[in-house]
Formats: C-alpha cells, structure tokens, sequence
C-alpha cells in the first residue's frame, strides 16, 4: 500500500509499504480522510516523541475492510472514527485516570503507524461508527475529543467571561463548545479576517483582530471589552508571543489555559509575584481522556458547526503540501485523502 513513511526528522517519502492485516481483536480501516494537525508539525520536526519509522495521521474516519477473530460489533463496511490512544491501564498513571501519560501509551500516527496511508490496523474497541456522519464532519471528532478533554481539565466556572486567542480549528472548536459548559461571552481575537468571521458565524460574541506587527490596538479594544481582565484567557496558538499576553489580560484570580502546542523549547516568562499577588492560575491540557464518545455526541447533536472548518484537501502524494498548509493563513483546516 501507499503511505508517508518518515525515517527520521524532517525525511520523508510517500512509498509503497507492506499493507497491514487485522490480528485478533482487530480491524483494517481504508482511510476515507486523515487530518493534517499542529501536532503533525512538531512531528516533521522530531518533536512529540515520534518512534521511527513512523506513518504519521492520528485524525482518522475509515471503512472496515477486514475483521480479526473475535470481532463481533464490527462488520466491514461500517465507517468508524478511530480514538488512536491506547493505554495499558495498569500503570500509575493509568491508575489515576490520565491515560494519556501511560508509561506504555501507544498512540498511533505518533509512535505506531497512523493514518497517512491507504490502510490502517487497530483494535476494534477504539473504533467509532459514524454511518451517520460525513466523513468531513467525522474527522474532526479527535480534535472536538481533545476540546472536550480540556474543557474537563478547565473546569469553566458558570458565566465566566473567556477570550480564546486563535482562530484556527482548535480555537473555533474552543469557542463554540465554551457556550454550552458555562461561558457567559466569548471573544475570539486573531490576525486572519476570515478566520474571524467564521469565529463570529459559528457564535463568538466578541472577535478582535489582531495586527501581528502592531497588536497595541487589539490590545486596547480587549482591554476596552474587559477592564478588569477576562475570567480566563485560553492560548490555542501554541506562540509565545502570544502567552506573554495572556497574563496580563486575565482578571485577578482568573486563569490561564494552554491549549496550543508551543515548540518544546519555547520558553515564556511569567512573574511569580504575580501569580502570588493576584492569585493566577495556569493550566494545561495534553491530548484527549475519556472523551470520544462525547465528542461524536457533540457533533450529532449539532454543538459543534463544522462549515467552513476544511478548507484545503490533498491526496497523499501531495503530503508536503500538506504540511506546508500549516503555516499557510488561508488554510483553517486540512485533510489527506489516501
């Protein structure tokens, strides 16, 4: 079969593999889409802990197309959304309900071969039916899983006042489910126009633009829009420009949240007097937890819009226009289709 197969940082090649078989307990995906993610980035880069050789692609929607022993809730032809997170259950961390940092965590597209490729192999029980759900909407059920897990992670207070900066899908994703778990407005603040106006079409209260190279206006008119500070300041940009903002912009004894994935050796400075004078708190949020099922749920039940969200599509040979859609700001979200 046709796969991205990297061999190391930075080198990859869009070659022939050997096609893989369901084992027991398993099934075999053919890839309908895969989305292309910040993660898959930091991958290119070497970061995020990639194990060689790697076929990346960790948002995956497929068809069954071959069963192992012992399936039985899975016939081919279903399509699934596949949870790509495999955890033992048994470590300490398991133990204490964070899956995602098992000591034996097999998270496939990341250290076990993902969906960038024509065929993919997991175990039945990570794999979703979506028949009722296009594959367009259905690949964005691990992105909305990790949105679901932060805002677990969050735990928003009710009619909290919340300003997410970035508008690229987690951002968008952010903001609408922000609505239904408490917030009493969103403001969404970006530099990309477009971004902004699907931000306000899928129900962002506030947006704000942001001026790269001058952002002393944005920041007068979300000072404008909050005096005192907003309840919680969400990054979902993973720049360190930006999370020398946050700080200052979140009210006395509001929070920070780190969403966005940031470089691994970014460094952001913050004033621990602060923290301790104004009671600031800060928080993070890594991958997804016990969350897929009510992701899907969101997205049946209509929470989450997904219009306007993909907007670039390749095939596997143009994988490195893919990647190169990333940093492109007229791409808010895109999808290889093997």
């Amino acid at each position: 079969m046709k796969a991205v197969r990297y061999d190391e940082p930075r080198s990859f090649a869009v070659t022939e593999v050997a096609e893989p078989h369901a084992g027991d307990g398993q099934v075999r995906l053919r890839v309908v889409l895969a989305g292309v993610c910040g993660t898959d980035g930091h991958l290119h880069e070497g970061e995020f802990d990639p194990i060689y050789p790697l076929i990346p692609g960790h948002e995956i929607v497929g068809v069954v197309d071959e069963v192992g022993a012992g399936v039985t809730e899975l016939a081919p032809g279903r399509r699934v959304v596949l949870d790509n997170m495999q955890s033992c259950g048994v470590c300490t961390s398991c133990r204490r309900a964070r899956p995602a940092f098992c000591r034996s965590l097999v998270a496939q597209g990341i250290n076990a071969p993902g969906g960038f490729a024509q065929f993919v192999v997991a175990p039945a029980g990570k794999c979703h039916p979506v028949d009722d759900l296009e594959p367009e909407v259905a690949v964005l059920a691990e992105p909305i899983a990790c949105v679901v897990h932060g805002l677990d992670v969050l735990d928003l207070p009710p009619g909290s006042d919340v300003l997410v900066f970035g508008a690229g899908p987690t951002g968008l994703l952010l903001a609408q489910l922000l609505r239904y778990v408490g917030a009493s407005r969103v403001t969404v603040a970006a530099p990309t126009e477009f971004k902004l106006r699907l931000a306000a079409t899928h129900g962002a209260d506030e947006t704000v633009r942001i001026d790269r190279a001058d952002p002393t206006a944005a920041n007068a008119r979300l000072r404008e829009l909050a005096p005192e500070g907003f309840d919680v300041v969400v990054d979902a940009t993973g720049s360190v420009g930006v999370l020398d903002q946050c700080v200052p912009l979140t009210r006395d004894g509001g929070t920070v949240f780190v969403y966005g994935m940031a470089e691994e050796s970014a460094r952001m400075t913050v004033s621990p007097y602060e923290i301790f004078r104004r009671e600031l708190v800060i928080k993070g949020s890594f991958s997804q937890a016990y969350s897929f099922d009510r992701a899907i749920a969101a997205l049946r039940a209509g929470r989450v819009r997904t219009e306007g969200i993909i907007t670039h599509r390749f095939g596997l040979d143009d994988y490195s226009s893919a990647l190169d859609a990333l940093a492109d700001s007229g791409c808010v979200k895109a999808v290889i289709a093997p």
